[in-house]
C-alpha cells in the first residue's frame, strides 16, 4: 500500500522523483523519502508526514544526480517516523532500497543479520532487513546479491535498489505487489502505478512475479527466477495524464462522482452497439455454463458490496447459485471449489493481495477465473481465465465511487450475457434491460445537478458522530456501501444493518436525533419499511428515506407524514436501482468530509491499493 517510484537516466532525478510520488501519494501519505547517488556515494533524504514536508527540504538542495528511488509509505511496521520511511539503507550507506509489500519472515532475518553480518538495524521495519540482506551477499554484482537476498525472503514486495559501487544502474524485483518499468527517451523507471510515469512515457512493461530488472539510462533486461533473460513486448497507455487530474474539481473524491455517467457510458458502450451485447476478453459458452453448480464472487471492501448486488442479479436474471466471500477470509474457511466453479474476482485496482491470493487457489483446485477490474494489465487481470475491465478511468480518491458503480455495470451487463447464452433472457427481455441501462448515466446526471438538497444536509449534520443506513435486500446492500463511504472519509462513528434486525438488538442504540438514513426504493418491501421506520421514529430518531420517484416514496403521504426529509431517485427497474441510489450517499459522504475539515482523498490511516494481507 505503499509507493516506490524509481529512475535512471540523463536528467535530474529530483524533480522526477518527486513528481512520480504525488502521483502515488494516494498509496501512502504517512512520510516520503528519496535516495539517489551523488559523488560516489547513496545520499537519503526523508521526512514525516506528507510529501510536501519532504518536497520543501529537496528544493532548496542543489542536487545534480541523475540515479535514484522515491517511496511514500503507508505504515505497517512501526509508526509513521523518519527512521521509519524509506528507503532505508545498509550500515555503510553504499546501498539503498525501497519496498512495497510486507516480508513475513523479516523478524528471522533480522535476527541472523545480526548474528551473521553484525547488522545494526535502526528502524521498526521489514523493509531495513532487505537492505542489509543484499549488502550481506553482495560481491561486487547488484544483480546477483538481489537475487540471493530475496531468495531467503518470504512474503509479497515490489523493490528497487540502488548501489554506490554501480551508480549507473538500479535493479528491480516483483512478487504479488504492482511494479511497471517505463522506456522514456532519456532515461528508465520504475514505479508502482500508471499514473506515475506517464509525464514520461506511455511505453511500460508490466512486470510479473518473481521477474527482475536491471534498468541503465539506455536499455532495460527483464529476468526470470532463474535469471534467464525475457523478451516482452511493451504496453502502450493510450489514456491521458490529464484524467489523472483535479480538472478544476477541488477535490478528486468529486471529481469522480461527477465522471460516474461517463464511466457507465463507457462500460457499456464498448460492449453494447446495433443491438448486440459483446463482452471482449469474455469466452463463456453455453456449454461450459450448464456444466457448472455455482459461482463463487470474491472481493475485499466496496468490490464485495459491488458483489453482494452481483449475486443477486446473476441469481435473479440467469438461476444460478452464488456464493460471495470477503477475500481475506476466503482462503480460510476451507472453501468447496473445483473445476464446475465460476470463480468471480472483483478488485478495482487489480492488485488487492486478498484477492489475488484467492483466485489462485481456487484456480489451483480447478476453478475457472473470471476477473471485473478497472486496470488494464494489472495482476487480477493477467491472472485471469476472462476479464471484464470497467472503464471507470483512474480513480485517484481513496474513497472508491466511479470504480463502484462501473462494476454493478458490469455485474448487470455479464448476468445479462449469461442469461442470453443459456436462453432465460429473450430478445425482448433483452432489449429493455438494456434500454434501462442507457437511460442510467442521464438519471445519475439528474441526481448530480439537484447535489445543493444533499449539501445542506451534509452541513447540518456534519458533526453528528452516530449515524445508521437501514434497508432490505437491494437496498441493505447498498446501505453497506454507502455506510462504507461516510466512515472512510468523514471518521463518524457510522454502520449499516439489516431494517429487520433492528429489533434484535440494535435499536437499543437509537435516541433522540439518531440520524437514520432510510432506504425503501422497493414496492414489494414498502411496507415493511414504513413500519422500521416508524419503529426509529419512535425513539426519536432523525430519519431521512431514499425513494424513487412517483408513488413509492416521493408523492406517498404517509411517508413524508412519518420521515423528516425523502431523498429521490429517478425510476427504472429493480436491477438498475442500487447504481442510482448510492450517488446521494456518496455526495452526502464527501460534502459532510469537507464540512469536518478531512483531507477527503487521503483519509487517515487508509490507502487505495491494499496489497499487503
Amino acid at each position: 500500500m505503499c509507493g516506490i517510484v524509481g529512475y535512471v537516466g540523463k536528467s535530474p532525478v529530483i524533480p522526477i522523483l518527486v513528481d512520480g510520488l504525488s502521483k502515488l501519494e494516494y498509496r501512502g501519505y504517512d512520510s516520503a523519502g528519496v535516495a539517489y547517488i551523488e559523488k560516489g556515494k547513496v545520499l537519503i533524504q526523508k521526512n514525516k508526514g506528507r510529501l510536501e514536508n519532504l518536497e520543501n527540504v529537496l528544493k532548496d538542495m542543489d542536487i545534480k544526480s541523475t540515479v535514484g528511488i522515491g517511496h511514500t509509505r503507508w505504515a505497517t511496521h512501526g509508526k509513521p517516523s523518519e527512521l521509519n520511511a524509506h528507503p532505508h539503507s545498509n550500515n555503510s550507506g553504499s546501498i539503498a532500497v525501497i519496498h512495497n509489500g510486507i516480508i513475513e519472515n523479516y523478524m528471522k532475518l533480522k535476527e541472523w543479520l545480526e548474528q551473521e553480518n553484525g547488522s545494526v538495524f535502526l528502524s521498526e521495519t521489514d523493509t531495513e532487513v532487505i537492505a542489509h540482506l543484499v549488502d550481506y551477499y553482495y560481491h561486487g554484482d547488484l544483480m546477483d546479491a538481489v537475487y540471493k537476498a530475496v531468495d531467503k525472503m518470504r512474503g509479497a514486495y515490489a523493490i528497487g535498489v540502488i548501489c554506490s559501487e554501480e551508480p549507473d544502474k538500479m535493479v528491480a524485483v516483483r512478487k504479488d505487489s504492482p511494479l511497471i518499468v517505463g522506456l522514456g527517451t532519456d532515461g528508465n523507471l520504475i514505479a508502482s502505478d500508471i499514473p506515475a510515469l506517464l509525464k514520461y512515457t506511455r511505453d511500460v512493461y508490466m512486470i510479473e512475479n518473481d521477474e527482475v530488472i536491471l534498468l541503465k539510462a539506455d536499455y532495460v533486461q527483464i529476468f526470470d527466477a532463474l535469471g534467464n533473460e525475457i523478451k516482452r513486448e511493451p504496453f502502450k497507455v493510450t489514456w491521458d495524464v490529464e484524467s489523472a487530474e483535479k480538472e478544476g474539481f477541488e477535490h478528486f473524491t468529486i471529481k469522480e462522482i461527477f465522471e460516474q455517467p461517463k464511466g457507465i457510458r463507457e462500460t457499456f458502450s464498448r460492449r453494447y452497439s446495433d443491438g448486440v451485447l459483446d463482452i471482449e476478453g469474455l469466452n463463456l459458452t453455453e456449454e461450459y455454463l450448464r456444466g457448472i453448480d455455482r459461482i463463487n464472487i470474491v472481493a475485499c471492501g466496496t468490490a464485495y458490496h459491488a458483489g453482494l448486488i452481483g449475486k443477486k442479479l446473476i441469481e435473479d436474471i440467469v438461476g444460478i447459485p452464488v456464493d460471495i466471500d470477503i477475500a481475506s477470509e476466503y482462503r480460510y474457511r476451507c472453501p468447496f471449489v473445483n473445476e464446475k466453479v465460476l470463480f468471480i474476482a472483483v478488485s478495482q485496482s487489480g492488485e488487492t493481495i486478498d484477492t489475488l491470493k484467492s483466485m489462485r487457489e481456487a484456480k489451483r483446485k480447478g476453478a475457472r477465473v473470471l476477473s471485473i477490474c478497472n486496470v488494464v494489465g494489472s495482476s487480477v487481470a493477467r491472472d485471469s481465465d476472462d476479464v471484464f475491465y470497467t472503464w471507470a478511468g483512474p480513480e485517484i480518491g481513496v474513497a472508491s465511487t466511479k470504480a463502484y458503480t462501473t462494476q454493478l455495470t458490469a455485474f448487470y451487463l455479464l448476468a445479462i450475457k449469461m442469461g442470453m447464452l443459456l436462453g432465460v433472457v429473450d430478445d425482448k427481455r433483452f432489449a429493455e434491460l438494456m434500454d434501462d441501462l442507457a437511460k442510467v448515466p442521464e438519471q445519475i446526471q439528474q441526481i448530480l445537478e439537484n447535489e445543493g438538497m444533499i449539501q445542506k444536509l451534509a452541513y447540518e449534520e456534519h458533526m453528528n458522530e452516530h449515524i445508521f443506513f437501514i434497508g432490505r435486500e437491494r437496498d441493505l446492500d447498498t446501505a453497506f456501501e454507502a455506510s462504507l463511504k461516510l466512515k472512510e472519509i468523514s471518521y463518524i462513528n457510522t454502520f449499516a444493518v439489516a431494517a429487520g434486525e433492528l429489533k434484535h438488538g440494535t435499536i437499543a442504540l437509537v435516541e433522540d436525533n439518531t440520524m437514520v438514513f432510510a432506504i425503501a426504493t422497493q414496492k414489494h418491501l414498502y411496507e415493511k419499511m414504513m413500519s422500521n421506520i416508524k419503529e426509529v421514529k419512535a425513539r426519536g430518531a432523525h430519519v431521512v428515506a431514499v425513494v424513487m420517484e412517483d408513488g413509492e416514496g416521493a408523492d406517498n403521504g404517509d411517508l413524508r407524514k412519518v420521515v423528516d426529509h425523502v431523498i429521490t431517485i429517478p425510476r427504472n427497474n429493480a436491477f438498475l436501482i442500487p447504481i442510482l441510489s448510492i450517488i446521494p450517499f456518496q455526495l452526502f459522504a464527501y460534502y459532510v468530509s469537507v464540512a469536518r475539515g478531512n483531507d477527503v482523498d487521503k483519509p487517515r490511516n487508509l490507502a487505495k491499493s491494499v496489497t499487503v494481507e
